[in-house]
C-alpha cells in the first residue's frame, strides 16, 4: 500500500485521495481516479537556488509516482509576484520592492524576467510541467472574495489607517502594471485587514507552535491596533506603494499567505489530496492558509502535508557570504550535467537533511554513467549520421535482446519491479529504489558477461567476416525494459547522456580495426586503438564484440 508521511497526523498514512474516502466499495476503475495536488513556488523576485529546486524536484517525483501508479494528478504551482515579505513571515520590505530597487525595473518586468528562468531551471532538470502556474498578481479577485468571506464569519478585522504621502516609483521603473480593480475606500480612510487567531483553536497544529508561546515580534509585525500581537495581515493598506491594488478597504496589496489559499482552492476545490512545501513553509505560511481555507469553508483544507527537509552544503547552511551558494546556472557553468544535479538533489530521502557537495554531483555523474554503460550494452548507440542527411540518432537492437527468455531472468525482473515499487511504497523512498535499480544494472552485467555456446551472427556493414559472438543466457532485453520503467519515475534521462552518440569516423575506425584483427594484423589493430584514444574513446572487447566510451 502507498503510505505517505503527513505532517498534519505525524504519521505515515495510506494514500487515499479524496475522491475514494467513503468509495472503497464501489471499485472505481483506475482510469478515473484523479488526485489533486498543489505545491508551493517561487517568488520570482531572484533565481532559485538548489534549495528551492529540492522541493520543486521531490514535487516531481511525487507526481511521476502517482502517474506511474495511474492516477490522474492536476497539479498546481503558484508563482509569488506580490506580498512575500524578506523575512518569510510579515516583517521588513516585500520582496518584489527589493529587486526592483535593485535593477531599476518595474515589478512586472522584474516578475517575468525571473518567472522565465525558472521555468527554463525546471525544465532542464526534467522537471514535467503542472498543469496550472497561478500568477499572484492574477487572482487578486479571489483573494479580495476569500478576505470578504473571512470578515463575514467572523474570522478577519479591519484596523483603519489614514493614508501617507504618496511617493514616486522607483527611478527607471514603471508603476504598477498588473491589472486595478474599481475603486473602493472606506469614508476616505483606508484599512488593512487582519486574521482573528483567537477565532481558530487549531492554529499551530501543523507545526506544533502553540498561539500561547509565540513570541511577538518575531515573525509578524506589532501593530497595537490589532487584537493580538501574533494575527496575521490579510490586506496591507498601502496606497502609496508601487505594488498595490484598490480593494472595500483601500489600496494595497494581498498578505502572502492568502494567495495559496484563494488559488489552490479556485482550481483543485476546497479540500486539496496533497499540498507539499519546504520545511520553511511549515510555519507560519501553511498554517496560515490552513486558517484561511478552513475559515472561509469550514471544511478541511488538504488530506496530506508533505513538507522537504532543509538542505546543507559542505556540513553548513547556504549563504552567498559563505561561498556555498548555487543556482543550477552556477553548477552547470562548473560543467556538472543537469542529469547528475538531479541524481544529487534526489537520492536522500526527502524527510532527512541533505548535505549538497560537489562530490556528490561527481559521484552521480559515475552513477549515471554505470547506468548508461548498461543499457549501451543492451542497446548500443548507432554511429553519429551526418548533419547532410538530417537524420535522429538511431539505437541498433542488440543480437541477444530477443534472445532466451530466462525463466530466471523473468523472475528477477518480477522480484525487482516489486522491490522498487515497495520502496517508493514507503513514502517516496528514492534512496531505496536507486539501490534497488543499481542491483538489477549489476545483475544484468552479471548475466552479460556468462557467455554461452558461441554463435555465428551477421557481419557488420563494411566488415568482411564477422567475428563470432558470444550471446548471454535469459532474458536481459526485459532488464533494460524495467530500467526504462524506473526512468518514468526518477526522471534520470536514462540512457540519453549527452555524450553518448558515437561519432561516424569513429565507428568507421573500430569496423577498420574488427577487419585488421579477422587478418590476424595485430600491428594495424593496436594502431587503430590508439588512432581511437587519441579522439577522446575507449575501445572494449567484450564477449558481445567491440564498445565505445568516451574518456
Amino acid at each position: 500500500m502507498f503510505k505517505l508521511y503527513n505532517s498534519y497526523t505525524k504519521r505515515k498514512e495510506g494514500f487515499r485521495p479524496a475522491h475514494q474516502v467513503g468509495e472503497a466499495r464501489l471499485r472505481r476503475p483506475l482510469k478515473d481516479k484523479q488526485v489533486g495536488m498543489y505545491n508551493c513556488g517561487p517568488t520570482v523576485y531572484d533565481y532559485v537556488h538548489i534549495g528551492n529546486l529540492r522541493a520543486f524536484l521531490f514535487a516531481d517525483i511525487l507526481r511521476r509516482y502517482l502517474e506511474y501508479r495511474r492516477y490522474k494528478v492536476k497539479q498546481v504551482m503558484n508563482i509569488t509576484d506580490v506580498g512575500h515579505m524578506v523575512a518569510d513571515g510579515e516583517n521588513g520590505e516585500d520582496k518584489m520592492s527589493v529587486a526592483m530597487r535593485r535593477e531599476g525595473k518595474g515589478p512586472a518586468e522584474v516578475a517575468r524576467f525571473y518567472e522565465k528562468a525558472f521555468f527554463q531551471d525546471i525544465n532542464t532538470l526534467g522537471i514535467k510541467p503542472a498543469w496550472k502556474y497561478p500568477r499572484a498578481t492574477e487572482h487578486i479577485p479571489e483573494m479580495i472574495a476569500l478576505i470578504k468571506k473571512l470578515l463575514k464569519r467572523g474570522h478577519a478585522y479591519l484596523v483603519a489607517e489614514s493614508a501617507p504621502p504618496l511617493t514616486p516609483p522607483p527611478q527607471g521603473g514603471e508603476t504598477n502594471q498588473f491589472p486595478p480593480l474599481p475603486e473602493g475606500r472606506l469614508g476616505g480612510v483606508g484599512a488593512s485587514v487582519y486574521y482573528d487567531l483567537s477565532t481558530f483553536p487549531n492554529y499551530g497544529k501543523l507545526s506544533g507552535n502553540k498561539v500561547d508561546d509565540l513570541i511577538p515580534g518575531a515573525r509578524v509585525d506589532v501593530i497595537h491596533e490589532k487584537r493580538n500581537p501574533y494575527d496575521f495581515a490579510l490586506w496591507i493598506y498601502k496606497p502609496e506603494h508601487v505594488l498595490k491594488w484598490s480593494a472595500p478597504w483601500g489600496a494595497g496589496y494581498p498578505g502572502w499567505h492568502l494567495e495559496c489559499s484563494a488559488m489552490s482552492m479556485k482550481y483543485l476545490g476546497q479540500t486539496l489530496d496533497i499540498h507539499t512545501g519546504g520545511e520553511d513553509n511549515k510555519f507560519p505560511h501553511h498554517e496560515c492558509e490552513i486558517a484561511q481555507s478552513e475559515g472561509a469553508t469550514g471544511k478541511p483544507f488538504a488530506r496530506y502535508w508533505l513538507h522537504v527537509k532543509h538542505l546543507l552544503v559542505d556540513g553548513k547552511k547556504m549563504s552567498k557570504s559563505l561561498g556555498n551558494f548555487y543556482t543550477l546556472k552556477d553548477l552547470l557553468q562548473k560543467g556538472y550535467s543537469a542529469r547528475a544535479i538531479r541524481y544529487a538533489l534526489i537520492s536522500t530521502h526527502y524527510r532527512e537533511t541533505l548535505n549538497f557537495t560537489l562530490e556528490s554531483v561527481k559521484a552521480a555523474e559515475n552513477a549515471l554513467q554505470r547506468v548508461d554503460e548498461v543499457v549501451d550494452r543492451l542497446h548500443p548507440p548507432s554511429p553519429q549520421p551526418s548533419p547532410a542527411r538530417g537524420e535522429g540518432v538511431k539505437r541498433i537492437p542488440s543480437p541477444f535482446m530477443g534472445e532466451g527468455q530466462g525463466e530466471g531472468f523473468a523472475r528477477l525482473v518480477a522480484r525487482t519491479r516489486k522491490d522498487f515499487i515497495a520502496a517508493m511504497d514507503d513514502d517516496l523512498n528514492v534512496s531505496k529504489a536507486l539501490a534497488v535499480m543499481f542491483e538489477l544494472v549489476k545483475k544484468i552485467n552479471k548475466v552479460m558477461d556468462r557467455p554461452s555456446p558461441v554463435l555465428r551472427t551477421p557481419s557488420p556493414e563494411g566488415v568482411e567476416d564477422g567475428p563470432s559472438e558470444r550471446r548471454p543466457r535469459g532474458g536481459v532485453g526485459e532488464g533494460l525494459k524495467l530500467l526504462m520503467e524506473f526512468d518514468e519515475v526518477l526522471g534520470l534521462g536514462i540512457g540519453k547522456s549527452e555524450k553518448r552518440t558515437v561519432p561516424e569516423e569513429i565507428m568507421k575506425l573500430v569496423q577498420e580495426r574488427e577487419k585488421a584483427r579477422n587478418k590476424k594484423d595485430f600491428g594495424r589493430a593496436d594502431a587503430l586503438r590508439k588512432e581511437i584514444a587519441e579522439h577522446g574513446y575507449i575501445l572494449e572487447d567484450t564477449a558481445q564484440g567491440p564498445r565505445v566510451k568516451l574518456k
